[in-house]
């Protein structure tokens, strides 16, 4: 197994790319580094600074690497961002990611492990509810629709190429090298200002001052055996989640609880785009032996101590 990360250098991608390394499979990273990081991946790992929008860069990495699976990570993952700008998401999520399945079906790919997005395809869930697979999608911004589109693209190359495929509907991915300067890492944002003794902005669910948006928080050592599991057996379309979910002022909470320091908090209005409440069914996917093994206060230490040691 030859396997070709996009977006390795990023915050899920580097925790993929480095566990395969550990297992002894031949890894490259692909990433543009608008986000990502050059040392978050290990040295000895093939390292190509390519966008996927780039045509002829993504053909020199097929030639050069010739990969047998790809782990497709890369993303214009900002819903804020895709709101205000929805030609750049087309262009980076679209575009960037017909480029890639051209390459795969032009030098043979076998496999392609797709990171979509169950915290925001399948739009509002109720209370009480979990999001199933079988839930039809209701993208609220232009970033999710971008990710169910690209899942109908994944469906269209299998029937018509024969390319195995799986899209993994993350939830709230969490843990250590989140980016803490972007908007979709709300763990990590608070970890960082709390540890610096800065104020919070907690973002409302209705009203400035009420308890915030309720996510599914996954730990991402859970989302990496996730994908080990797809990369080798699975096809179709899965959540990976918990099933639980959390409100904003619960994450700040568990922060403050475990950097033992309580920060000035700003009540700030909804941001446009976000989902009030979404909460993802894992059970597709425990059916096939897997669960999430990091509850929610634990992995928030974890990613604290991440942020205190960095």
């Amino acid at each position: 197994m030859r396997v070709l990360v996009t977006g390795g250098a990023g915050f899920i991608g580097s925790h993929i790319v480095e566990s395969l390394w550990k297992e002894g499979v031949e890894v490259a990273v692909l990433d543009n580094l608008a986000t990502g990081k050059r040392e978050n991946v290990p040295q000895g790992i093939y390292f190509y600074k390519v966008d996927l929008r780039d045509k002829e860069g993504l053909e020199r990495v097929f030639r050069e690497f010739r990969p047998t699976h790809v782990s497709h990570q890369a993303a214009q993952a900002s819903v804020k961002v895709s709101v205000e700008n929805p030609l750049l998401d087309f262009e980076v999520n679209l575009m960037g990611g017909l480029n890639l399945l051209e390459a795969c079906r032009k030098w043979g790919v076998e496999k392609l492990v797709f990171a979509s997005t169950g915290g925001a395809i399948y739009g509002e869930v109720p209370e009480g509810e979990s999001a199933e697979e079988t839930w039809p999608p209701r993208p609220k911004s232009p970033y999710a629709a971008s990710k169910a589109s690209f899942e109908h693209y994944l469906s269209a190359y299998g029937q018509n190429y024969g390319l195995k495929w799986v899209a993994l509907r993350y939830a709230n991915v969490y843990g250590p090298r989140q980016d803490p300067h972007g908007e979709a890492g709300v763990v990590a944002i608070f970890a960082e200002r709390v540890l610096k003794g800065e104020p919070v902005t907690l973002y409302a669910r209705k009203t400035p001052g009420d308890e915030g948006c309720v996510r599914d928080y996954i730990y991402v050592e859970d989302v990496v055996r996730a994908h080990h599991l797809a990369l080798r057996g699975l096809e179709g379309v899965y959540n990976v989640g918990t099933g639980e979910g959390h409100t904003t002022r619960e994450v700040l909470e568990a922060v403050a609880e475990a950097v033992g320091k309580t920060p000035e908090v700003k009540a700030a209005p909804p941001r446009p785009g976000d989902l009030e409440r979404s909460v993802l069914s894992p059970l597709k996917l425990m059916a096939h032996g897997w669960r999430p093994e990091v509850g929610f206060r634990e992995g928030i230490r974890r990613t604290v101590a991440y942020f205190r040691k960095d």
